[in-house]
């Protein structure tokens, strides 16, 4: 990677240090996508039996698995791989069931009582990427919270075809139907709707640029009135070394994000040359014996390592990145941890790889990227409910309330919204009487 002291930049070359690739900007993107939307919206099953045929190179009759065809996508899963995945449950359902919602239910004064309460999203799609590296995990991160929440329609998507694990876990954490299309068409038909799959009320996932890209457009389309979870693409880490870490754990923690994508990131802060020096033989070392190397190194070719003064201003820089995983590998790193402003998950200590986080740890693993980590948080149970408030007055409420609520109304030349409070509190002075 290259190697960059950060206290000789200047600002416009610190900000270009920390760039997101390159490769993440297309100009033709937003156009593409847009065309992909609007034919699915129009053509609805034909044109995504197509773009799956033209983008995946397969030919498909039907979107829907059957129930056939999902019973004989779980017997085909190993047994160890299934044992895996039910550590992998316990841990993430238990975590995610810790953070149930708790009402709030208040009298703000004599007679005005307030509440919050919260409900499941009813019909919820999640998109779990697939093609090079299908991501069982993310199944998951998504099934169980929406599960969790009660969400009433579980609609899963993902890139044909669908590796028969991705099948067994959807089907081990309750997914109502399964759906073999991916990339932005998947995106389409989750907020548009087709002849085959239902329309969502929110869609969830992280993808590629057309996939992203994708649920930003939809998001913001009238037609669609479908929200996201989150602006999630290509993956990144950022790790916080000083001179007491172990190369070649940095290393491992380097390549095992740069593996997912020529347009993932990774990055390295340290105040230690040396250190930086020994991960950069460390890279050499195991990216020549990694299946995925050539992607791997195509990451690595838009990422650096940047020296700092001390572990204080290292945290400053890696709230300035804002990264989707951040790992701190120091000598004492909950002190550093009290510095961070802006990570989507933190990983602290040696023993700590990112790893944990995406497969079984409990956290969830769908993150903010693009720096969006300074104000998204990571996916939470919270993201499968909507919260709404309720208020109730008796006549001695309003009574006590209602003068201040007209006064302002006033102030604001809105005499309807006075008059509301203004006929109650007439009535309730005549009932007095």
């Amino acid at each position: 990677m290259q190697t960059l002291d950060w206290n000789s930049l200047n600002i416009d070359e610190q900000q270009a240090a920390l760039k997101r690739s390159p490769l993440v900007g297309d100009s033709q993107l937003e156009a593409n996508v847009s065309d992909i939307l609007a034919k699915v919206k129009a053509e609805g099953d034909s044109a995504i039996l197509a773009f799956n045929q033209q983008f995946d190179g397969v030919k498909l009759n039907e979107l829907k698995l059957s129930k056939a065809e999902i019973n004989a996508g779980c017997e085909a899963v190993s047994d160890e791989l299934k044992q895996a995945i039910s550590q992998a449950i316990d841990n993430i359902e238990r975590f995610h069931q810790a953070q149930a919602f708790s009402s709030v239910d208040i009298e703000t004064q004599s007679g005005v009582r307030c509440e919050l309460r919260s409900e499941a999203i009813e019909k919820v799609g999640l998109y779990i990427p697939g093609g090079s590296a299908p991501l069982i995990s993310t199944v998951l991160m998504l099934a169980l919270p929406a599960k969790i929440a009660g969400c009433v329609l579980k609609v899963l998507v993902s890139p044909p075809p669908i590796d028969n694990a991705i099948i067994y876990a959807a089907n081990a954490c309750g997914i109502d139907e399964i759906y073999q299309v991916g990339g932005a068409q998947a995106i389409a038909a989750l907020a548009f709707g087709s002849q085959s799959i239902p329309k969502v009320d929110k869609i969830f996932g992280p993808g590629n640029r057309y996939v992203t890209e994708a649920k930003r457009q939809v998001s913001q389309d009238s037609d669609s009135v479908v929200s996201i979870d989150m602006p999630a693409g290509p993956s990144e880490v950022l790790v916080i070394a000083d001179e007491t870490a172990n190369a070649d754990f940095i290393a491992a923690d380097l390549l095992s994000q740069a593996e997912h994508g020529p347009d993932s990131q990774v990055m390295l802060v340290t105040n230690s040359k040396e250190t930086a020096q020994a991960v950069d033989k460390a890279l050499a070392k195991q990216l020549a014996a990694l299946p995925r190397q050539d992607v791997a190194k195509q990451a690595l070719e838009c990422s650096r390592s940047l020296i700092v003064d001390d572990m204080t201003q290292a945290a400053q820089v890696s709230n300035l990145y804002g990264p989707e995983h951040l790992i701190i590998q120091t000598k004492t790193p909950r002190e550093v941890l009290n510095h961070i402003r802006a990570a989507g998950s933190v990983f602290l200590g040696a023993y700590t790889p990112e790893s944990v986080g995406d497969y079984a740890s409990g956290t969830n693993h769908v993150l903010p990227t693009y720096g969006y980590s300074r104000s998204v948080s990571s996916l939470s149970l919270a993201d499968f409910c909507r919260r709404f408030t309720v208020q109730e007055l008796t006549a001695k409420g309003l009574a006590n309330i209602g003068y201040a609520v007209m006064t302002i109304a006033a102030a604001e030349q809105l005499d309807a919204h006075k008059n509301a409070v203004a006929l109650r509190l007439e009535q309730i002075r005549s009932e007095q009487m």
